[in-house]
C-alpha cells in the first residue's frame, strides 16, 4: 500500500517526474504475485490503482540504486539489514519514523485491520515526504 500512496501523494503536489517509487518484498513467498487483495481493494476504495504491480524481492544493488529504503517494521527492517549490509549511508528506516509516534506499521495479517494499516501508511508516507521535501 505505501507505494501506491506515496506515489499518490507525490502526484498530487506536481512531483512524480522527480520521484522513482517502487517496493519490494524482502522474502521470496511473494515473487510474481500481484497485490494482496484486501491491500488492493482498501486502495481501490480510496481511488488508487495498483495494476501491473507484482511482488518482486529485494536486492543488495537497491541499496546503492535508491536515496530511501523503507522498512514497514522491525522484521522487515532485520531482513533488509541482511540483504544489503551495513547502512552505512544511512538509508534504512522505518515508515512511522517519520511521525510522531515511531513504531511498526500495524500489520493486517493476522488482525485483518487493513483500516489501522491504511492510517499509518498515510500518516508514515505524508511524514516521510516532507522529510524528503524538507531537505531539497
Amino acid at each position: 500500500m505505501a507505494e501506491f500512496v506515496l506515489k499518490q501523494k507525490v502526484t498530487e503536489r506536481g512531483l512524480s517526474a522527480q520521484f522513482e517509487i517502487t517496493s519490494a518484498a524482502t522474502s521470496r513467498e511473494e515473487t510474481g504475485n500481484p497485490t494482496y487483495p484486501p491491500a488492493r481493494r482498501k486502495l481501490q476504495a480510496h481511488g488508487i490503482s495498483c495494476a501491473g504491480k507484482t511482488a518482486r524481492q529485494m536486492t543488495h544493488t537497491d541499496y546503492d540504486y535508491y536515496d530511501y529504503i523503507i522498512a514497514m517494521d522491525r522484521n522487515n527492517l532485520r531482513n533488509m539489514q541482511r540483504i544489503v549490509g551495513p547502512d552505512v549511508d544511512g538509508k534504512i528506516s522505518l515508515l512511522m519514523d517519520y511521525t510522531s509516534t515511531p513504531r511498526d506499521v500495524a500489520v493486517p495479517w493476522y488482525t485483518g485491520n487493513f483500516q489501522a494499516t491504511w492510517d499509518d501508511v498515510q500518516e508514515g508516507c505524508e511524514g516521510l515526504l516532507n522529510e524528503i521535501l524538507g531537505h531539497y
